[in-house]
């Protein structure tokens, strides 16, 4: 899959405290057919630093993949700061949480997050959802203009 030549896109921004979820993302990422930038912040915190280009050129992804649990600044935080926030509120935004709590999902979609997924138990379960959002996101979604690279 060429996911990057059909259209013009922009970067995915992986948001997760634990480094080995980021790696499995990545890698999973790259196995569904992504080439195009990843970019990684450990907590809330550093996603709004990265999205409002507080430590250089902000990122306008096309995708944030967001997990709930992260220290400074949870998940739910970032989630309801990028809402409020005029620049940033139409990002599509995906929660990844080991979490499936029947609350956790309510209060996420409350939130405005675009989707919820439990993080898969297995490489192989993670690169399926990985291609799925992809072909959704990439393919078979209109994404808000500006999304795209610069």
């Amino acid at each position: 899959m060429k996911l990057a030549e059909t259209r013009a896109i922009g970067d995915i921004v992986i948001a997760d405290d634990d480094p080995d979820d980021r790696s499995l993302a990545l890698d999973a990422l790259a196995f569904s057919g992504w080439n195009r930038g990843v970019r990684q912040a450990a907590n809330g915190e550093e996603l709004l630093s990265l999205l409002r280009g507080k430590q250089g050129k902000p990122a306008r992804p096309a995708l944030v993949l967001l997990d709930l649990n992260m220290p400074r600044k949870n998940g739910f935080e970032a989630l309801q700061e990028i809402r409020r926030d005029e620049g940033l509120r139409d990002l599509p935004v995906v929660v990844l949480s080991t979490s499936r709590d029947e609350e956790d999902v309510l209060r996420s979609f409350r939130l405005g997050c675009n989707a919820y997924h439990s993080k898969p138990d297995s490489f192989a379960a993670l690169e399926g959802l990985m291609a799925e959002l992809l072909r959704y996101w990439f393919e078979s979604s209109e994404i808000p203009h500006g999304a795209g690279p610069g």
